[in-house]
């Protein structure tokens, strides 16, 4: 799994069978929504950030030393849960790829990673295209959006969308829908070769 560096601990925030996931029965929702408020608590103007996501049952059995981070939750609840690691330093790793096609090309997990995620702040065109670069003539600014998506290796995924005019937990959009193409890519960097 490499080096931990940053740990989205399941007892540090609500389990997944908590108001994250009204239905209870969705731990890739729930640890979406977590690490979601972990990148937004660090505010506005971001680069890309990067996460792992681990069955917490494997991770605490690859990394025993993080029980103690991660509290000792009901068993049944770690079976479920699904921690997030953040990337550090992946950006330089990857020298500095200049667009998401050419990131997600160069992007690969090993096998004890179980999905991944990525936070990415846009503009978007009030008639719902993701490229500043390319407003409509008729539309005004942009508004500005953070998306989060998270896949997992059998293609289950969520897309998160938080706007900075309306920044409240309460008012994050969720749903495939929101960035499929994203999403997709994702989960691209999940499959074998």
């Amino acid at each position: 799994m490499g080096p931990v560096t940053k740990l989205d601990p399941p007892t540090a925030h609500p389990p997944a069978h908590s108001s994250d996931d009204p239905t209870g029965r969705n731990p890739l929702e729930a640890c979406a929504r977590r690490t979601e408020r972990f990148v937004a608590a660090s505010g506005w103007n971001q680069p890309p950030r990067l996460f792992s996501l681990v069955g917490t049952a494997r991770l605490l059995a690859a990394e025993p030393q993080l029980t103690g981070a991660l509290g000792a939750p009901a068993a049944g609840e770690i079976s479920e849960q699904i921690s997030s690691i953040e990337q550090e330093g992946w950006i330089e790793q990857l020298g500095r790829v200049n667009d998401l096609d050419g990131l997600f090309a160069a992007l690969a997990w090993p096998p004890e990673v179980d999905g991944a995620a990525l936070a990415i702040e846009r503009a978007v065109a009030p008639h719902g295209e993701l490229d500043p670069a390319a407003p409509h003539p008729d539309d005004p600014s942009p508004a500005e959006v953070r998306l989060f998506v998270a896949v997992l290796r059998d293609g289950s995924g969520t897309c998160l969308l938080r706007q900075r005019a309306h920044d409240a937990d309460h008012l994050v959009a969720s749903g495939p829908e929101i960035a499929p193409t994203l999403l997709d890519a994702l989960a691209g960097t999940l499959r074998a070769e």
